[in-house]
């Protein structure tokens, strides 16, 4: 698995148990960063993806919202909330990785963690992000 990938997957391990239990955030990062083996830039990374999340999670929240109104995020599966949140975060607050690769990554994580539905999903809303962007900057 790529470096950035393995540090998406921690960062991801890292939100969803946070959002089903309420285990301190550095116990937690801390302790899915070992388990992944990360080095000190990939490492720095996820801490950057899981902070940056939980900082903007209702800006995040917002765009997802506009972007998938058929499924409100209450009933949305806390691992796909957490999988947009991620790209979403990447594209339009970090502004640390192209439309793309973002939406390619977090397809990825989806086939990975996701049920069988959530690559599909997760492809559909990021098209949807793309497309009020094109011809512009991402969010």
């Amino acid at each position: 698995m790529k470096v950035r990938r393995k540090a998406r997957a921690a960062a991801l391990q890292t939100l969803y148990e946070l959002a089903c239990t309420r285990h301190p955030l550095e116990d937690v990062l801390s302790e899915r960063i070992v388990q992944a083996g990360l080095g000190e830039d990939s490492a720095t990374f996820a801490r950057e993806l899981v902070k940056g999340v939980i900082d903007s999670a209702r800006t995040l929240d917002r765009e997802i919202a506009r972007h998938a109104p058929e499924f409100p995020l209450d009933q949305m599966a806390v691992i796909d909330r957490a999988i947009l949140r991620i790209a979403l975060w990447e594209i339009g607050v970090g502004r640390i990785t192209p439309l793309k690769v973002a939406i390619n990554e977090a397809v990825e994580l989806a086939k990975d963690y996701g049920s069988d539905s959530a690559p599909r999903f997760i492809n559909g809303v990021l098209g949807s992000v793309a497309q009020a962007f094109v011809g512009s900057e991402a969010p």
